[in-house]
């Protein structure tokens, strides 16, 4: 155990935000006031520092009394939090001193590595002192505390970004002395945007410029460094960059880069060439073939002309290089070079550019005895060798561009192909083509070509199946392939039944030494502990897209800072974008990330590999913060669509995360709609996890926009859950909320009697709790299901009693629904007035409080009084108004419904165009069978006025489909006055006989619940 005490020692990161690990875990330390008075020690570490100087460096000059005992309080805290803290913080007279290492602290670290560039640099060892200053810039990931430190902090912050910069100075004058120079220009101009007045980048950047041929831009350049500092501080450039414009003018032979050897280049005998074979059954990708070769033929320049492939693991990117380089073998005929430079490699690491060097040298055929002995030597011989040739160069498998950059140079006229696992952004004057999945015609042409043509066109769906489950990864449908070439008795339908199992289908792209999850492990396994714990919680995330919101939950980070750890997993092609803003995972990288989280996939070399638990403990964190942001953005959002609504109270604390922008209606209701997917994934995430809480309360919220949009049966569907969950958990309160919403569910889609039995339930439970908020909802759904059913005298008092309750508790949103709900009761009832009355409060109550959803459903209700009175044209400027205010409030169906009694209004006032064109909306605005109520009483209402118009054979078909839909759930209402609309159109067209009958079954029906007389045409 002693022996790896030193690789498990706590590691503190305060170059940036502050992070502290032990090992794989980060710790806590706890508050602002913890991480001043911890970044303030370890900025001095091994130095006592006084009690005084923490407190000023946590509040300034704006100390409390009690500062002191509350730096005390602090440190305490940290030795209790931090693994073996009270060894690391000691209390040594006034104050406290950090026992840290210099390994232990990213600080400490930085000012090694400029120490040893120093000495290295004094040594002449300009390669070894440019990795120490790379290595330590590395190490920077902003200002202390992200800038939040106060003015102590800020002023010790200031001092250490002179140091970087000073070090990203010398590092570029290191590369500028190697002989780099137009891939340093890109580089250059970003330091110099950020840090516009430090004139030394400024000189590089002209120095640069100028020894890659642009002598006229670095003029330039000093043109706008002079006119930006006479701008901003009334000065010109100082002598120095003056001296070096000057020497530009007049092309100083001064200027040119130092010599790098005094080797010459090998001229090869021959033309060699170690490029890997062709696949004769290549499929698929022309387009990036054209692209590319279409890039080599029109590229100008003397540069090297170097293109970038980027792409996931197993998405064909060396396969394509070396079809390219095979093509183009002819215009490059001095050599064609293939390296791995085993960027992502089992068992490896990735080769150094010096070891590279030597290896594409001897491919060449150089003899041992003149290849150098450093790595600088090799490196530059290698580099004049290339620059005297015209030939392809594949270097394949790279880690990132520092990998590539010393193994080029420029002028040369050799084509460089470059494949690497990740974006390679930095490598300047590439030409990137970037690597997505295949098209599924590609797919399906790659199986036929592996398996075979015969046996893959005998299953075709089976084979499309399987190009789906392997995600159009070619590295994926090569394997899947190979294994039923290999396996004549297995149908291609068996290995698709196989892969359909999520937790075992990267055991089953497994084929001899190719094997999808050891590619994916790869990338991941280059990855920072940090991003490879990101990886596994972003994995946790149930729906198919991610946005940075969703992703600070999941992972306790600020939704920018989330933002820059999904943009690196993007460019190391571990996730996705289909969308400016949203990230996925391709479904092979989901599976290896869940698997991790498991710990079924961990290595023995990954930290709490031995405790596949930690991996469950990791994975419930972000689960839980990732249902507590759910809950709190759709309460948010929901508030805002849904002012006034019923919210269940709850002991849980809210989330911490970060909310997306939800301040107005637009953006509540856009974020619903682009999130209702991954809500209701997120809802059965809870329920596999048995956070049952979460279920009732999230689903209790997802259920308005899926009533909004028309998705009934899953609204239904998650409202049952929600009540399984509910029954799960022995909570009472949330049994009741999620009965009472599957019986508004069962109310829309026609489920009377299942609607009245749930909501009997949920009633009894109200009572039992005293719940009158609860009382009030339930008796008012049963009287919605009892007036559906035709049993409009016993729904009457329960409608009456729900409004008493609720005017008596305020609860205006839903007095405003039962009300309306009345009005259409007194409506059908022919009780007009009454009805005016209930709509015209529903709309004042909802006008109140900012409910427009709800003051669209009690304008037509009124609209439907108003029209069983006559006033038809007090009706029709109700309709209007209420359109105006539907867009976006309205499920298809209710607006349907709102189109039909407009096309009403309009038809008898006589205007024929409009109620044409209303009625064709109704009937055609959506897919109607999955709200059969609605689905009826537009069929009615439209086939009246077909009626009215003479068109009797076209409503006769309305009224019959009307007909079937009302009787098929028991709306007797409707039911009854399609058979009313159906004998008025027989009688019509003649069928006198079946008129009769049907219009004295519907008198029947209408007497039967208390309605005077059926509703003329």
């Amino acid at each position: 155990m002693g022996e790896n005490t030193g690789e498990l020692r706590v590691r503190f990161r305060i170059l940036g935000s502050f992070e502290c690990w032990d090992g794989s875990e980060r710790v806590r330390v706890g508050g602002p006031v913890h991480e001043k008075v911890l970044v303030t020690l370890l900025l001095e570490p091994q130095r006592v520092l006084p009690v005084f100087r923490l407190v000023e460096a946590v509040w300034d000059e704006n100390a409390p009394a009690t500062a002191a005992h509350q730096v005390r309080k602090a440190v305490a805290e940290l030795r209790q939090r931090i693994p073996d803290g009270r060894n690391l913080i000691v209390t040594e007279g006034p104050g406290y001193r950090a026992l840290t290492a210099p390994d232990q602290v990213d600080l400490s670290r930085f000012t090694q590595g400029l120490k040893q560039a120093r000495e290295a640099t004094a040594a002449g060892q300009n390669a070894l002192a440019a990795t120490a200053l790379r290595e330590a810039l590395e190490l920077w990931r902003g200002p202390l505390l992200s800038g939040s430190g106060g003015s102590v902090l800020a002023a010790a912050s200031a001092a250490l970004e002179e140091r970087r910069l000073t070090a990203v100075e010398q590092l570029f004058d290191l590369r500028l002395d190697s002989g780099e120079n137009g891939e340093l220009i890109g580089e250059l101009r970003e330091f110099i945007d950020a840090h516009p007045l430090r004139e030394t980048l400024r000189g590089q950047l002209m120095l640069a410029l100028f020894r890659s041929g642009r002598q006229a831009e670095a003029l330039e350049e000093f043109a706008k460094v002079r006119e930006f500092l006479i701008d901003e501080l009334g000065i010109g450039p100082g002598d120095s960059l003056t001296e070096l414009h000057n020497a530009i003018l007049r092309n100083s032979p001064e200027l040119a880069a130092p010599p790098q050897t005094t080797v010459a280049p090998f001229t090869p005998e021959g033309k060699p060439s170690t490029l890997p074979y062709d696949l004769r059954d290549f499929t698929g990708r022309e387009e990036e073939v054209r692209e590319l070769l279409g890039f080599v033929a029109e590229a100008p320049g003397t540069g090297p002309l170097i293109i970038a492939i980027d792409g996931m693991g197993g998405s064909g990117k060396t396969s394509l290089a070396v079809r390219a380089a095979h093509q183009l073998a002819d215009s490059y005929p001095d050599a064609q070079l293939h390296i791995d430079l085993r960027g992502f490699t089992p068992s490896g690491q990735p080769l150094s550019a010096g070891a590279a060097a030597e290896a594409l040298l001897r491919a060449l055929g150089v003899p041992g005895d003149r290849i150098p002995d450093d790595a600088e030597g090799r490196i530059a011989l290698w580099r004049r060798t290339m620059s005297t040739h015209r030939m392809i160069l594949l270097l394949d498998n790279a880690l990132d561009e520092s990998q590539v950059r010393p193994l080029l140079t420029s002028p040369t006229e050799t084509l460089v192909l470059v494949t690497s696992r990740a974006l390679l952004v930095d490598l300047d004057a590439a030409h990137t083509v970037s690597l997505g999945v295949m098209p599924p015609g590609d797919s399906v042409a790659l199986v036929e070509g592996v398996l075979g043509r015969t046996r893959a066109r005998a299953e075709p769906e089976a084979v499309a199946q399987l190009a789906e489950l392997c995600g159009h990864l070619p590295l994926a449908l090569r394997i899947a392939a190979a294994r039923l070439r290999k396996r004549p008795r297995w149908t291609v339908r068996y290995l698709v039944d196989r892969l359909r199992d999520d937790a075992h289908r990267l055991a089953e792209l497994n084929s001899g030494e190719r094997s999808v999850e050891v590619t994916l492990r790869l990338s991941y396994e280059g990855l920072a502990a940090e991003t490879r714990e990101a990886f596994r919680m972003l994995g946790q995330h149930p729906g198919t897209e991610i946005d940075v919101y969703a992703a600070g939950a999941l992972l306790d980070k600020s939704a920018r800072d989330a933002e820059g750890v999904l943009e690196y997993l993007l460019d190391m092609h571990l996730l996705q974008q289909h969308e400016t803003g949203r990230y996925a995972f391709h479904d092979l990288v989901r599976s290896f990330a869940q698997n991790l989280s498991r710990g079924s996939a961990r290595t023995d070399a990954e930290p709490g590999a031995a405790n596949a638990g930690a991996g469950d403990e990791e994975a419930a964190r972000a689960v839980r913060r990732l249902l507590d942001f759910a809950l709190a953005a759709t309460d948010a959002a929901c508030d805002m669509l849904f002012p006034g609504r019923a919210r269940i109270s709850r002991p849980e604390p809210r989330s911490a995360a970060e909310l997306p922008p939800l301040g107005t209606p637009d953006q509540a209701r856009e974020w619903l709609e682009r999130e209702q997917d991954s809500l209701m994934a997120a809802v059965s995430l809870a329920y596999r996890w048995e956070l049952d809480s979460h279920v009732g309360l999230l689903a209790a919220n997802v259920v308005f926009p899926l009533d909004l949009r028309g998705r009934l049966e899953e609204f239904r569907e998650l409202s049952r859950t929600a009540i399984t969950a509910a029954r799960r958990l022995g909570d009472p309160a949330l049994l009741r909320l999620s009965l009472s919403n599957l019986s508004v569910a069962c109310w829309k889609l026609g489920r009377f009697e299942e609607g009245i039995e749930v909501a009997e339930e949920a009633f009894e439970l109200a009572v039992g709790l005293a719940d009158r908020r609860g009382e009030a909802k339930d008796t008012g759904v049963l009287g919605l299901l009892l007036s559906a059913l035709g049993r409009y005298h016993e729904a009457l008092p329960r409608l009456q009693q729900s409004i008493s309750i609720k005017r008596e508790l305020g609860a205006e949103r839903a007095e405003a629904e039962s009300l309306t709900n009345l009005s259409n009761l007194y409506a059908e009832w022919r009780r007009f007035p009454e009805a005016v009355e209930a709509a015209t409060r529903a709309i004042t109550l909802s006008r109140g409080i900012g409910s427009v959803d709800k003051e669209v459903e009690g304008l037509t209700e009124l609209a439907i009084a108003r029209l069983g009175m006559g006033e038809v044209d007090t009706a029709a400027d109700l309709l209007g108004r209420a359109r105006e205010l539907a867009v976006d409030v309205m499920s298809p169906a209710d607006m349907s419904l709102l189109l039909a009694l407009s096309a009403e209004a309009a038809d008898r006032l006589g205007e024929s165009k409009p109620a044409t064109e209303w009625a064709e909306s109704a009937l055609q605005l959506g897919d109607l069978s999955g709200a059969p109520m609605r689905e009826a009483a537009v069929g009615n209402i439209v086939g009246r006025l077909h009626t009215r118009n003479g068109r009797y054979s076209l409503a006769l078909d309305l009224h019959q489909h009307a007909h079937d839909a009302a009787s098929g759930i028991g709306y007797r209402v409707e039911e009854a006055h399609a058979l009313a609309g159906m004998a008025h159109a027989l009688e019509h067209l003649g069928d006198h006989g079946s008129a009769r009958v049907h219009r004295e079954t519907a008198n029947k029906a209408f007497e039967a619940m208390g309605i005077p007389a059926a509703r003329t045409v």
